[in-house]
């Protein structure tokens, strides 16, 4: 049994809704990973099921290795069909709004959703969620919005309409916002929540093989370099890898080629924190990609220092600068958490 995180009123709420309903759009943040498009293809299954006309639309586009997931190919991306998703943004009755807390996280979406005429429902499992919508479903203490989707449907009496198909899309958003159940994966009712997904049909071995085991040769190529590249900081328990836009071009480097870098240097021995700093492509700015083990917060680190946020073990934010200040900055945060740091050491 699962313990009742919603509250039964904003589900009594949303039900309502869904009766009278019929055209619903889904949106995710920026640069959308696997919770993202995992929770939002969970969600538009469930309302398909229930005879919904449903859309998908974010920001930009998502990571390869995600595109095997069934109704990926019909997602929409606002940059390249700004028109036809804003007629579906303004003609929707509900606009669901998955895995994001604030909606500047939805890039140029931002105006048209907030104008929309549409009820408006967060689903997201980030810390500080934004009042801008009309039902805020936000626990941070869950792992993964894809949990959060799940949820919510069986408390709504649906459990028997999830699909195949829309349980293999909740089982990825699960299982890559967990770096595969090795961070903010202790709590039993996750594994009580596989065994329900697996009752499905689906096959997590295969799903684990397309996610994390179908990259290209020059993404491992890549993987080398950035590692041949790595600082270790062994007074302060924490590791750094970069990737500026020069690197990126001499690798092919296509979106989703750096995923999961960050984790890597976890598992150096004495290493508890770890750093990401990659140059945009797309915008001027560096992202930040922080992961860490134990009790250390690395989400306190990105709040302070780059303007982010998320959970203790995984958090990320923005730097807008050059490489080299972005280091700096990596290594005064580092000095101003050295006695969190080694104390968890």
């Amino acid at each position: 049994m699962l313990s009742k995180v919603i509250e039964q009123a904003k589900i009594d709420r949303f039900t309502k809704w869904l009766d009278h309903a019929d055209k619903i759009v889904i949106v995710a943040h920026v640069s959308p990973d696997g919770d993202a498009i995992g929770s939002s293809l969970g969600m538009l299954h469930f309302l398909e099921s229930q005879e919904k006309t449903v859309n998908i639309i974010v920001p930009n586009a998502f990571p390869d290795f995600l595109k095997w997931m069934p109704g990926s190919k019909d997602i929409l991306f606002y940059d390249r069909y700004k028109e036809f998703a804003d007629k579906l943004i303004a003609e929707a009755d509900i606009v669901c709004c998955l895995d994001f807390n604030a909606a500047n996280r939805i890039d140029r979406m931002m105006d048209v959703v907030k104008a929309s005429k549409a009820k408006k429902i967060l689903i997201d499992h980030h810390l500080h969620p934004e009042d801008f919508c009309d039902i805020t479903m936000s626990y941070s203490r869950i792992s993964s919005t894809s949990e959060l989707v799940f949820r919510l449907i069986c408390r709504m009496g649906y459990f028997s309409d999830i699909t195949k198909e829309g349980a293999e899309c909740i089982y990825t958003g699960m299982m890559t916002d967990t770096g595969g159940f090795t961070y903010n994966s202790n709590n039993q009712e996750i594994y009580f929540i596989i065994s329900e997904l697996l009752s499905k049909g689906i096959d997590k071995d295969d799903i684990y093989r397309k996610v994390y085991n179908t990259y290209s040769e020059s993404r491992l190529r890549l993987m080398g370099y950035v590692l041949s590249q790595m600082k270790v900081y062994p007074d302060h328990h924490a590791a750094l890898i970069s990737l500026t836009k020069k690197e990126q071009g001499q690798f092919d480097y296509i979106r989703g080629d750096s995923e999961g870098f960050v984790n890597i240097p976890l598992s150096i021995k004495g290493v508890i924190f770890s750093c990401f700093l990659r140059e945009d492509t797309e915008r001027p700015m560096i992202k930040i990609s922080l992961r860490s083990v134990g009790t250390f917060p690395c989400n306190q680190l990105a709040a302070e220092f780059f303007n982010g946020g998320g959970h203790l073990n995984a958090s990320g934010g923005e730097f807008y600068g050059t490489m080299e200040e972005a280091k700096k900055m990596f290594e005064k945060a580092l000095e101003k958490f050295k006695p969190l740091l080694n104390a968890k050491g």
